[in-house]
């Protein structure tokens, strides 16, 4: 009897011993700290290196001496992992913080500052320049790092090539190369970005919130001058898998930052919050006004002395008045000059607009104003007054022709071409010349193209583009090509229709543009051009065979563009998928519906996708004569009349046969040897222009 009692007794305190370390394993301690500025704060904030607690309260992590990197982590570790039986989750954790950059000069500072996870309260042996006090050119990239960091880079990234400002925010993994990366900005109650430079000398914000069941991390930064912070994050990603790799039982929070050789900046942090724990917590906000001042902005002062000052301000007025004379003789004689040669559309074209209004709303043309190039131009952003409202944003296209001539043809047409007016085609404001630069000013459309709904987007953020508005989308650019063919007053053939030149505004109304490859052709008349112009996988079959043109090709591309839309993929691919072959092939087996766009779902109507990929298909047909007017096509996707049965000919056995082109459409055929040709060059690269004999 006292043996069993002895057997019992050591299981029954096994057992207790085991429940208690199961709950114990399931137990995440919570972590809770506000700092409105650092004062006081000197035993709690762990500094190394550049970094100090200044009398004012700021913590300053750098000064602009070069070669220097600084760290300032809470000395206290934090427990971020949540063990419930054998796995291993990590668990909520939220930041707020407010912090300033101040180059050494404008335009001139680096390298920037990163927010850490760490397993130790220091980085020992962590490089400056690109390394930001992080790591060094050894352990980079090493899976024993363990340490998460968010980068607020101002010098061109470190091996981000793609990179070409270097005002960028990166989530990095062990690495200081970046695994998630986004330019700076943030997203306006318009739900517009609104990009901005960390190294303005201005406070800014920052929100970081990782949710643990979600395993959702989003990051929001803005400048700490807004009325109110963006409901909008700039990075969100789902899942990071990453994390649960990365984090040990304890980790350290805090900040590193570095400088560099030629570069160098001082890196503030005015506040900070942190919260951590299973119940998703969100960390204190942060009140602008119960921070420490910001730093004084002294990134342009020097320190010249009086006398020296005194004798440069008065040689920069002589050499102004000088250059001012010297400015006013060089366009008194160009005006001449100009005046010699002006002929009468240069005078008189209604839609001329002034160089000077053109660079003035550019920034002269800014890099950064930037929004497209290729080998038609480069296209910049601009405004016409200091008023950011959307009906004052302009897109203006600079070209640069190969000769005189060619900008006297060209203008000619777009006087034509400026007349065109409709909801689904965008605009063109006007045109103005300059020396051998042709600037077109066109509608701005910030919501980007189709091309990067259909495809970045959805890789960059999973936003995919819903079935409402991919129909709302095909029918308005139906009814675009549908005023360029038979509503207008000459006909217009686009010659290259394709997602990239569809731009989408707010409401997903599509606009069709860049018109460089357009032609203006007489009602009644013959086409007899010979040049063979388009993008790979949008020209029609008969384009390579005669080269002429007609509404008919047009309404291939706009197939093509409508199986791309319901499908989500391209034509082609290097020429081992071809779309249209593809789609026709499901239709021949008796299942169409394959072809819609995985990515949906069960968030489409079968019918409507039915229609729309036979109507896509009836636009491919290989005989231009049997494909649809885009009158018919608009009347099919509403439902107005029945799609006709696509007949056995619709591949190239019957048509190979033919010579001469079938052009379509309706009564109306088009002839350009009147007029100029818009092939003389070319905005998108992925277009070919191939002239004939």
């Amino acid at each position: 009897m006292g043996t069993e009692r002895a057997m019992v007794l050591p299981l029954f305190m096994f057992f207790l011993v085991s429940t208690v370390s199961v709950r114990a394993q399931r137990t995440t301690t919570t972590t809770n700290f506000t700092f409105p500025g650092f004062s006081g704060n000197e035993s709690v904030i762990q500094v190394s290196g550049a970094a100090t607690i200044k009398p004012d309260g700021l913590l300053r992590l750098t000064d602009r001496n070069p070669d220097v990197t600084g760290t300032a982590f809470y000395n206290k570790p934090v427990r971020l992992l949540e063990t419930n039986g054998t796995s291993t989750t990590v668990a909520s954790f939220s930041t707020s913080f407010v912090f300033v950059i101040i180059p050494t000069s404008s335009g001139n500072g680096g390298f920037g500052f990163t927010f850490t996870l760490s397993p130790t309260p220091d980085r020992q042996g962590a490089d400056a320049e690109q390394y930001l006090g992080l790591l060094n050119k050894d352990n980079d990239g090493n899976l024993t790092n363990h340490v998460f960091a968010v980068e607020f880079d101002t010098v061109q990234g470190f091996k981000d090539g793609e990179d070409t400002t270097g005002n960028h925010i990166g989530l990095n993994f062990n690495s200081l190369k970046s695994g998630i990366q986004q330019p700076v900005a943030y997203y306006d109650n318009g739900n517009r970005l609104e990009d901005f430079l960390l190294e303005r000398g201005d406070p800014i914000h920052a929100l970081l919130h990782y949710d643990g069941p979600t395993q959702t991390l989003s990051l929001t930064v803005y400048p700490a001058s807004l009325e109110s912070r963006p409901l909008r994050p700039l990075i969100s990603q789902q899942p990071v898998p990453q994390l649960v790799g990365i984090l040990q039982e304890e980790m350290y929070v805090g900040f590193t930052a570095a400088t560099g050789r030629g570069q160098a900046s001082a890196h503030y942090v005015m506040g900070w919050s942190f919260s951590s724990g299973v119940d998703r917590p969100l960390a204190n906000p942060l009140n602008i006004s119960e921070l420490p001042p910001a730093p004084p902005n002294t990134a342009m002062e020097r320190g010249f002395d009086p006398q020296i000052l005194a004798l440069i301000v008065a040689l920069s007025g002589v050499t102004l008045i000088l250059l001012a004379l010297l400015f006013f003789f060089v366009m008194y004689k160009k005006r001449l000059q100009r005046g010699e040669i002006l002929e009468d559309w240069e005078v008189n074209h209604p839609h001329r607009l002034r160089y000077k209004d053109l660079y003035s709303a550019t920034d002269g043309f800014n890099p950064n104003k930037i929004i497209g190039a290729g080998g038609f131009g480069t296209v910049f952003r601009g405004s016409l007054s200091s008023s950011s409202s959307p009906s004052e944003q302009i897109a203006v296209k600079k070209i640069t022709p190969n000769s005189m001539q060619g900008v006297r043809e060209f203008v000619a047409e777009i006087e034509s071409l400026g007349r065109l007016r409709h909801k689904n085609l965008v605009n063109l404001q006007g045109w103005c010349k300059h020396k051998n630069d042709l600037l077109l000013i066109y509608d701005y459309i910030p919501n980007g193209s189709l091309d990067s709904l259909l495809y970045t987007r959805p890789r960059q953020s999973g936003a995919v583009l819903s079935w409402n508005a991919r129909l709302r989308i095909a029918r308005g650019i139906a009814s675009g090509l549908l005023y360029l063919h038979e509503e207008w007053e000459k006909i217009v053939v686009h010659r290259d229709v394709k997602p990239s030149n569809v731009l989408i505004e707010d409401n997903m109304n599509p606009r069709l543009g860049d018109f460089g490859l357009a032609r203006l052709y007489e009602r009644e008349t013959l086409s007899h051009t010979t040049v063979v112009v388009g993008t790979i996988g949008y020209m029609a079959p008969e384009l390579t065979r005669n080269g002429q043109s007609s509404t008919a090709s047009d309404v291939y591309a706009f197939g093509v563009l409508l199986l791309e839309i319901v499908s989500g993929r391209r034509p082609t691919d290097s020429g081992t998928f071809f779309l249209a072959d593809w789609v026709m092939e499901l239709r021949q087996t008796g299942d169409i519906l394959p072809a819609v766009d995985p990515r949906l779902g069960f968030g489409y109507e079968r019918g409507e996708a039915k229609l729309a990929l036979t109507v896509g298909l009836l636009c491919c047909h290989q005989r231009p004569a049997s494909r649809p007017s885009m009158r018919m096509v608009i009347r099919y996707l509403d439902g107005e009349e029945d799609v006709p049965e696509i007949d056995d000919h619709w591949g190239y056995s019957d048509f190979s046969r033919r010579s001469k082109l079938e052009g379509y459409v309706s009564s109306d055929r088009a002839d350009s040897s009147s007029v100029a040709s818009f092939s003389v060059t070319r905005v998108s690269s992925s277009s070919v222009i191939m002239s004939g004999r």
